[in-house]
């Protein structure tokens, strides 16, 4: 199964909430339609700020991965963070994220990017042994720490 990716346009937006709506459901996260479409509508029309690729074919992506990009003094430049990324659950197994999270950071470094960043449940396992597989790390010195504004 290929792990194949397209940046995911406007016309993508009611397939896109499909997935983002399972992710959210899935993870337990309060949902808001409107908030969720508003969030979206920007990264699809090219806002610099991120970006999203849908997984898989198009007219039926197996996921989603979302990035968005920062300045990082301490990474020397620009930088990303994976804000979500989700694989529809029967797909699951077959290593389609860890494709995305092997390819992926290589052609965001071919762009530039520094660093790629991302934050995960502590009690998922299963995701902590994916990223750990395909490179990342904690970084023990430091808690990611936010306040909603």
């Amino acid at each position: 199964m290929s792990a194949s990716l397209r940046l995911a346009r406007p016309e993508d937006l009611d397939r896109l909430m499909a997935l983002v709506t399972a992710f959210h459901t899935e993870a337990g996260m309060d949902q808001d339609a409107d908030k969720t479409r508003n969030a979206l509508t920007p990264l699809l029309e090219g806002i610099p700020h991120g970006c999203v690729y849908l997984i898989g074919p198009g007219r039926a992506p197996l996921g989603y991965i979302i990035l968005t990009f920062g300045w990082s003094v301490e990474f020397g430049g620009m930088d990303g963070f994976v804000d979500e990324i989700y694989i529809r659950p029967a797909v699951r197994g077959r290593g389609i994220a860890t494709e995305v999270m092997l390819d992926l950071p290589k052609a965001l470094a071919g762009a530039g990017l520094t660093a790629l960043h991302l934050e995960v449940d502590r009690n998922n396992e299963a995701a902590q042994k994916l990223y750990l597989r395909t490179g990342f790390r904690p970084r023990d010195r430091y808690v990611l720490m936010s306040k909603t504004l």
